[in-house]
């Protein structure tokens, strides 16, 4: 699973040592093969070699994957069912990856024509004519592969293809295979051609479909083009909405031959693996700060709270985890502003031995999380009985995320040394704008903090950004466990101390 990137617009070219005419090609020893074979040849090639077959998907090696090889290698067209966010499309697009890297085309085929399989009446006639002088060109398998997402407003036209009327005033005929303008099916001819959503295709747009599926031609405007289209098609739903009366027509369903259930990641460790490689961090979010956010996310998706056929995607793990490093880049940002950072130590400082502040890095902390109970909430689908408790409903499961990481990474830790630090009438201070420097003074010497810092990763050696992301945290699992007072103040900062 993973976040949609769709195939790189910027075409490669090709190598210069490829066959340029048919002859050339023939001579090359080179043999005409289905999208379908080069899927299932390729993949096996990479079963054999031990290569990578799916890069960048992540938990699906023991579930839907062998699901999916399974249908590339039997030639099934398949329909991938699951809820919003759970790598669909990504899987999906990842197949192009197992198409040859440049295949021979028909030059000007707007149909992507084999030299060797020409499909229209036009294109038979011009290899008849060239023989082996015909222009080869060669298309790479970034360009092999078409999309369309389902919606209401999606026309045969769009799909299929429609007479076109400016051909039609030159003087053709309406029977003429030269006066249709072909739709993004056809144009997908020798690739993969996905419908994301299918079931909100309207019934009338799924009927036209039916030929391509299964017998491998189209219509267009009453008249039947006996084109032999080589595809592989795909398909993504909701599976409420596929397995619904009416909303999708049951010949379509017959024709695809492999249906395949998607999930959400099956634990934690594989939905931390998913925001590590998805999330485009704007400054450092150390692991425990990680854990929390995708602990939280799981706890959203399991909440009763929530809508469970809608879902939670995988991206809201991935946009936490960004935002919570925004708002540590954020932090670091004003506390420069609000400091004279950045400047050389004056000589008098030198000679006194001034420690010299230097500004300060940007490191997520737990407390930063707050922020995405209200950016994200948009995300989660709730149930009707919780409309005006969206808040409290996210507040409760992130604190409860952050109990739960706090147990599993200092159970069985001496803390003693931080209630230690704090009576009725101390507190440390900590918040949104509060420098690590500031932190750490309030913190000073304290029994047991460093081996706390090692079980939650931060190494022997830690910045002062990174010692105080982990006090911070240790604060707020002491609170949380109801061995510390909190009180948030009315300028946003934190104040631990005093009992619960």
């Amino acid at each position: 699973m993973g976040q949609v990137t769709a195939p790189s617009p910027v075409t490669p070219a090709p190598p210069a040592d490829l066959p340029g005419t048919l002859g050339e090609l023939r001579a090359a020893g080179h043999a005409y093969r289905t999208v379908k074979q080069e899927l299932r040849e390729n993949l096996l090639a990479r079963m054999r070699s031990g290569a990578d077959r799916f890069p960048g998907i992540v938990g699906y090696d023991d579930t839907v994957l062998p699901e999916v090889e399974r249908a590339l290698l039997a030639g099934h067209d398949m329909v991938l069912l699951g809820e919003r966010g759970q790598g669909k499309t990504r899987l999906i697009r990842s197949l192009v990856g197992l198409l040859d890297e440049w295949t021979p085309v028909i030059a000007g085929s707007v149909l992507n024509e084999h030299p060797l399989r020409p499909l229209t009446p036009g294109s038979r006639a011009l290899v008849a004519e060239a023989g082996d002088d015909l222009p080869v060109a060669w298309l790479h398998r970034s360009m092999r592969y078409g999309e369309k997402l389902a919606t209401p407003d999606t026309s045969v036209g769009d799909l299929i293809g429609d007479v076109d009327p400016i051909r039609i005033a030159q003087g053709r005929t309406l029977g003429d295979p030269e006066t249709i303008h072909f739709g993004l099916v056809p144009r997908t001819n020798r690739g993969i051609f996905a419908v994301n959503e299918l079931p909100d295709l309207a019934e009338r747009i799924q009927v036209a479909l039916l030929n391509v599926l299964e017998e491998r031609d189209i219509q267009v405007r009453g008249y039947q083009l006996r084109l032999p289209l080589d595809l592989f098609l795909v398909a993504s739903a909701n599976p409420e909405d596929y397995t619904n009366r009416g909303r999708i027509i049951t010949p379509l369903k017959d024709r695809f031959g492999a249906e395949v259930r998607t999930h959400y990641p099956v634990d934690l460790d594989l939905e931390l693996a998913l925001v590590r490689q998805e999330a485009d961090l704007v400054a450092e979010v150390p692991e425990h700060v990680l854990e929390v956010l995708t602990r939280f996310a799981r706890a959203v998706r399991e909440s009763p709270s929530v809508d469970p056929r809608s879902g939670v995607s995988a991206r809201f793990a991935i946009a936490a985890a960004e935002t919570v490093a925004a708002a540590a880049l954020r932090r670091a940002g004003l506390l420069a502003a609000a400091e004279p950072l950045g400047r050389a130590p004056s000589t008098s400082e030198c000679d006194k031995k001034v420690p010299f502040l230097t500004p300060e890095a940007a490191v997520a902390r737990v407390g930063d999380a707050v922020s995405v109970t209200s950016t994200l909430r948009g995300k989660v689908e709730f149930e009707s009985g919780e409309e005006g408790r969206e808040a409290e409903v996210l507040g409760h499961l992130l604190r409860t995320a952050t109990a739960e990481t706090f147990r599993a990474r200092l159970a069985g830790l001496d803390l003693s040394g931080f209630t230690a630090l704090v009576d009725e009438d101390a507190v440390i201070e900590t918040g949104e704008l509060v420098g690590s420097a500031e932190l750490l003074r309030q913190v000073g010497t304290v029994p047991g903090l460093a081996k706390a810092l090692d079980r939650l990763g931060l190494g022997d050696a830690p910045t002062p950004e990174q010692a105080a992301a982990g006090v911070e945290f240790v604060l707020e699992g002491l609170h949380l466990t109801r061995r510390l007072g909190k009180d948030v103040t009315d300028s946003g900062r934190t104040r631990y101390g005093g009992r619960v």
